[in-house]
């Protein structure tokens, strides 16, 4: 159709053994922001690597501007007028943001690099989007939000009529999605079409035109956002049933006190104090820069502190992660996968690494041990995966998630630290995420969850602890009365 500025039909990809995309039919209006959803594993990353040139698709057609689009790599890819924004930022830390902007597009005179009107252009559009970003500046020196602000005008400057932007929103606050969204705006306008991949629904009905649904590598259906009822409907697409969480009170006695925290203060944090019982979910919760992670931080080991951690009855002051896991304390970490795993591993070198001593034999490393107790934890976390031997890094963003949580499972921790632990996994990984968590509370786990996400908090924590600038401003008890608005008027640093 001519309104139509990108076609696909009955695209297939096929992996050895594996259909990950199965006679994909999907049409992209020219100028409209087109949502694509889909649980973790749905095929969304498979068709984007096709549309990039990453992926040669095994067969069907893709029209450009009706003609027959077959790039051979993604540099080919953006020559023919399309851009991607991955989840994991393209940009080179060690060079400055004028040096980003004309990576592999560089004018060259001679051998050297030049000057030229088509630089001094990218700059000018970065400046057009965010004035306070300096060109010469090092791109390391960046927040997480302005190093996208220079991949969007870096998209935009080659003249890109597609950008696909894949979760840009997962590590920015809240005024920077909006100023996000306002961009996004002025693509339309200037007759750029988006297509945008979120696992946050909200943001779905905030920004799109239309909205595809993926599952199992198959098109589940389109439609415009105006048409979509709420976010139920959307997710009843995604998995093929309904998800409906609600805070479940926790029948714990509270009895055994595991941690008390006493005026805990460091560079970022003014003396917070708080407890926590055996059994027990508690939730810190805040904007970003609230000081949430660095809490997290300061108690696995991480980050230096003064004040008084009690745990067990005994005074401790863990130095490092390891400290921290020898005394009993494990964490999932907000960047699973910097932090959190070993992403060139297999499955079954992972799990073990924070309590190789279970895996031991006669001092040495027992690989049938290893093996039966990796197929056991994928058993238990429903871990989508065909082999224990599998490396990490080929897994979904949810099943990594599921790998980090087994690593703190087999180190026996009897307090779980968990830093945005649903960060960036489907609706569906997430519900399984959350009712291990409760399940874990169940079992005799106490666990500090801390989260950006107010519904993940009021779902999940017994007590409420609310951040604002590294200050504990309140504390609440979940239930039916409590009062989000109020929440919110807290962490914004202003009382309701």
């Amino acid at each position: 159709m001519e309104n139509n500025i990108l076609e696909l039909k009955n695209v297939i990809k096929e992996f050895p053994g594996v259909l990950a995309l199965n006679k994909i039919n999907l049409e992209i209006k020219r100028n409209s922001v087109h949502c694509l959803v889909g649980e973790n594993g749905a095929g969304k990353s498979t068709l984007i690597k096709v549309l990039t040139g990453a992926l040669p698709r095994s067969s069907g057609k893709i029209l450009l501007n009706g003609n027959e689009f077959h790039p051979h790599n993604t540099k080919d890819a953006r020559e023919q007028g399309i851009s991607t924004l991955f989840q994991e930022l393209n940009v080179v830390d060690q060079l400055t943001v004028e040096q980003n902007l004309t990576l592999g597009r560089e004018d060259v005179s001679f051998g050297f690099l030049k000057k030229s009107k088509k630089t001094q252009g990218m700059v000018e559009i970065l400046k057009s989007i965010e004035p306070s970003i300096d060109e010469k500046q090092l791109v390391s020196k960046l927040s997480v939000a302005k190093k996208q602000l220079v991949e969007i005008a870096r998209a935009i400057a080659s003249d890109a009529e597609i950008i696909i932007m894949d979760e840009p929103t997962a590590a920015i606050s809240e005024s920077e999605i909006n100023r996000l969204f306002t961009i996004i705006k002025g693509l339309k306008e200037n007759n750029v079409t988006v297509i945008y991949i979120s696992h946050r629904l909200d943001e779905i009905f905030e920004i799109g035109d239309y909205v595809s649904v993926l599952r199992d590598g198959e098109l589940i259906g389109t439609k415009l956002v105006s048409e979509v009822k709420n976010k139920e409907e959307l997710i009843k697409m995604m998995i093929g049933k309904e998800v409906r969480e609600h805070y479940v009170p926790n029948q714990g006695d509270y009895s055994v006190k595991v941690l008390e925290v006493k005026n805990l203060t460091n560079g970022k944090l003014k003396d917070i104090s708080f407890d926590v019982y055996k059994g027990e979910i508690i939730g810190f919760y805040g904007l970003v820069g609230a000081g949430k992670t660095e809490l997290g931080r300061a108690l696995y080991g991480v980050d230096e502190f003064e004040g008084h951690l009690i745990f067990n009855g005994q005074e401790i002051k863990p130095r490092f992660p390891r400290q921290a896991i020898d005394y009993g304390i494990s964490m999932v970490p907000e960047e699973r996968r910097t932090e959190g795993l070993f992403t060139l591993l297999t499955i079954k070198s992972n799990i073990p690494v924070m309590n190789l001593n279970k895996i031991a034999v006669s001092g040495l490393k027992s690989s049938a041990l290893e093996r039966n107790i990796a197929n056991d934890y994928i058993k238990k976390m429903r871990v989508v995966t065909t082999s224990a031997e599998k490396q990490v890094a080929l897994l979904s963003g949810g099943n990594q998630q599921k790998i980090v949580f087994a690593k703190c499972l087999f180190a026996d921790s009897q307090l779980m630290l968990l830093d945005e632990p649903t960060r960036g996994v489907d609706v569906g990984a997430k519900e399984e995420i959350h009712n291990l968590i409760r399940q874990l509370s169940r079992e005799g786990k106490s666990i500090i969850v801390f989260s950006s996400e107010l519904p993940e908090i009021l779902n999940l924590c017994d007590r409420i602890f609310l951040l604002y600038e590294g200050e504990l401003k309140a504390e609440m008890k979940n239930g039916m009365d409590i009062d989000d608005e109020k929440i919110i008027h807290i962490v914004a640093g202003s009382e309701a």
